[in-house]
């Protein structure tokens, strides 16, 4: 392999990338919208939630009960109803995604025994949203109830640990308060590099064969090797460049928290991209359109980034196949390493195992790459 005919290839597919203004667009603009779409359309941070309340006791307690509600920022009250076909006919609507009724005898039963029940209607049509709700709804009425013991305990001159000698205080490591952003952003880079890179070097030699340029790269001196390694190097640095962007947009403008090293980063981001270059040239080599090549290259990278990789679920809970199958999937440990770098601020001596796992992908993909691609027209 000698530098110079690499250096030419380098220039020439260069040269390419700059007359093409599909592959720009997708360099430049398609990280870009990626984030701020992701960034800003996903998120599981249910918020103010809309609620409907049928008070059907109307009393001091009911009422204490329901400015729990509302003081909650996971719920907002959008309507009280006065019956249970008003709260139906919310709900079918969608004015509210769940309905809390309290029962007529709600004091005396809390007075009397000490316990009183709750109602909540919920809209399981959004089964996530629903579940997120059912646990938001629980933690408002045990917080109302805590209060009402408490007040209890007051006026019997007692206290809450004569009664409760034991109590779980939980604090959570790495994000802190819990917020969604900050696991969705780092796994959006790894889907980002994945279609990126993928695209656009599933275009490469395709390009060659459309617009006829095949038949003066075979005629050339340069080895097979040589055109690999020429092609993919300009895409390796817009790698760089689109994994540079995303991690500054990543930490200055969504405010995701990068506690690890910059070394690490790069370093696992360029095995990664290895991995996904020699997954694009390989299909270059072996589809001649590229719209085809295009669109496998797509069907390839973004839907196991995307739902296999642990980025949107979690791969725990996965059948016991699919799990096992997630192994085969480069981008889950990429997914995985990233994570560890953005928030837990683990280094390389840490990541050995999903490192490895990329090590061997990137070399199987390579030689792959390397044997598909032969200097021949037929």
């Amino acid at each position: 392999m000698r530098l110079r005919r690499l250096k030419a290839i380098a220039v020439k597919e260069v040269l390419q990338i700059w007359r093409d203004p599909r592959s720009l667009m997708i360099a430049l603009l398609l990280p870009f919208t990626q984030m701020f779409l992701f960034g800003y359309g996903v998120n599981l941070d249910l918020k103010h939630i809309p609620i409907c309340t049928f008070d059907r006791e109307g009393s001091q307690a009911s009422q204490d009960l329901l400015k729990h509600f509302q003081a909650s920022l996971y719920f907002a009250i959008a309507r009280n109803v006065k019956n249970y076909p008003e709260l139906a006919a919310a709900v079918d609507r969608g004015d509210c995604r769940a309905g809390i009724v309290i029962p007529p005898d709600f004091s005396q039963r809390l007075n009397d025994a000490g316990t009183a029940s709750v109602q909540a209607i919920l809209d399981g049509t959004d089964d996530n949203t629903a579940n997120i709700a059912w646990g938001y709804a629980a933690a408002v009425v045990s917080g109302y109830s805590n209060d009402v013991q408490l007040s209890a305990l007051d006026r019997q001159g007692r206290t809450l640990q004569q009664v409760q000698p034991l109590a779980v205080q939980s604090r959570v490591w790495f994000n802190e308060d819990l917020v969604s952003r900050n696991f969705i952003i780092p796994g959006l880079v790894a889907v980002i590099m994945s279609l990126v890179g993928a695209q656009l070097t599933s275009l490469t030699i395709s390009r060659e064969w459309e617009r006829g340029t095949m038949e003066l790269l075979v005629s050339t001196p340069v080895t097979s090797s040589e055109v690999m390694f020429g092609k993919l190097i300009p895409y390796l640095v817009l790698g760089w460049i689109d994994a540079a962007f995303c991690l500054l947009l990543a930490v200055f403008w969504f405010d995701v928290p990068f506690r690890g090293t910059l070394l690490a980063l790069f370093l696992t981001t360029t095995l990664f991209l290895a991995v996904v270059l020699s997954i694009g040239y390989l299909i270059s080599v072996l589809i001649r359109s590229q719209v085809g090549a295009s669109q496998i290259a797509l069907v390839v990278t973004l839907l196991p980034a995307m739902l296999l990789s642990g980025y949107v679920f979690p791969i725990d809970q996965m059948p016991a196949f699919i799990q096992k199958l997630t192994y085969l999937m480069y981008a889950r440990f990429y997914v995985t390493i990233i994570k560890a770098i953005f928030l837990k601020g683990i280094g390389i001596s840490e990541l050995i195992t999903p490192i490895l796992f990329l090590v061997v992908y990137a070399l199987t993909v390579v030689a792959l790459a390397a044997r598909a691609f032969r200097k021949r027209l037929t």
